[in-house]
């Protein structure tokens, strides 16, 4: 694009590099000496015997975040123009991070230890701990913009609308309203859509089993809900709960539950096993953000209370400021629980009249009628 003078400046090409066979990879295939940084962004990697390397490098507008540095090297790449963040000793979190979370990492050890041994619960009761450390609260911001970044890595690699599942985390394993969840996450899934929940138990966790097992017979699914019902909630084990679910993974192997963006802000509700990859962060007004903002196929509310009302109006705000080809579905399943018991509904629908997107919201008693909605409506990649 041309600049004041009208000159035309290239756009900066960027360059990740997160593993030290990368490294070499880009020097080697890079020209001759001296290689400019310019735009490399360097992430997580032992580079003490790269010092000859990085030193006949030109380091101008380089990233460097959390790499391991020669002293003398680390005095070169920031004379020379890179801006280097070291690493945080003593954290139970990679700040840095470049890839979504799984339910293998963050439950690393439930058999042998207990959940309170697992990633997940450490990283927990760390944030808790050190809720105002300044060095801390620098860490827990770092790392949720890199995992928002993986988020979008992740999303963009899949190639397919995103649509959001919302609903409380109460619903119970073996009742009729995890099951309706189950089978629209199965949909969706089997449309070639990507599900994505708010990561956690209940209506979120059924949306991403329903995808999860979306290659499986009905007879498969029955079985598949058989076992986990076994367990009907997180409470008061989140441990066996979890148990349940890997049971499930295990016994079916290798299937898409989509994204889970849960949040350690309400710790006590864990992630859930189903969803393929967790974008889990720290800040819930982040968290909630970076989801809705993403479900640019639209967005299935589940009867659920006030969490899911916050969902609704936080999505219905976006559309209601957006621009007419950028609005984004929005579809409530239960006519009488948000219409009597949390009556959303109405609001929704006036504010939606007022500024003339009451064709893209819709109210229904299903969720067969929910999916099809969305399919009549179109369906976006980008918001």
């Amino acid at each position: 694009m041309p600049d004041q003078t009208g000159a035309v400046r290239l756009q900066r090409r960027i360059v990740d590099v997160d593993t030290l066979p990368e490294f070499d990879a880009v020097v080697a295939t890079s020209g001759p000496h001296p290689i400019s940084m310019d735009a490399w962004r360097v992430r997580g990697i032992d580079l003490t015997d790269r010092q000859t390397t990085l030193l006949e490098l030109d380091p101008a507008g380089s990233l460097f975040l959390g790499c391991q540095l020669t002293s003398d090297t680390l005095v070169f790449l920031e004379r020379g123009g890179a801006l280097v963040f070291p690493a945080v000793a003593d954290v139970p979190v990679d700040g840095y991070r470049s890839a979504l979370y799984t339910p293998d990492e963050l439950y690393a050890g439930l058999r042998l230890r207990g959940y309170h041994e697992t990633a997940d619960a450490r990283i927990y009761a760390w944030s808790q701990r050190h809720a105002g450390d300044t060095t801390d609260v620098v860490v827990r911001a770092l790392h949720d913009a890199a995992v928002e970044a993986a988020l979008d890595a992740d999303l963009a690699g899949r190639g397919r609308p995103v649509v959001g599942v919302m609903g409380g985390h109460g619903v119970e394993r073996g009742t009729d309203g995890y099951r309706r969840a189950v089978l629209l996450g199965r949909a969706l899934a089997g449309a070639e859509l990507c599900v994505a929940t708010g990561g956690g138990p209940g209506a979120m966790e059924a949306a991403n089993l329903g995808a999860y097992l979306a290659a499986v017979s009905s007879s498969d699914l029955d079985a598949a809900l058989a076992m986990v019902a076994v367990v009907p909630s997180f409470k008061p084990s989140i441990g066996d709960w979890a148990l349940a679910a890997f049971d499930v993974r295990n016994r079916w192997p290798g299937g898409d539950g989509g994204i889970g963006v849960p949040t350690w802000f309400y710790g006590h509700e864990p992630p859930n096993a189903f969803a393929t990859g967790i974008a889990k962060f720290f800040q819930n007004s982040v968290r909630e953000a970076t989801l809705l903002n993403r479900c640019t196929g639209g967005v299935v509310f589940l009867p659920g209370a006030a969490g899911t009302v916050q969902e609704i109006f936080q999505d219905a705000c976006e559309n209601y400021y957006a621009s007419a080809d950028l609005v984004a579905p929005m579809v409530m399943v239960g006519r009488r629980h948000w219409t009597e018991t949390v009556p959303a509904w109405p609001l929704l629908d006036a504010l939606a009249g007022t500024r003339g997107f009451r064709h893209a919201v819709s109210l229904v008693d299903d969720v067969e009628a929910a999916a099809t909605f969305l399919s009549s409506r179109g369906l976006r990649h980008d918001r």
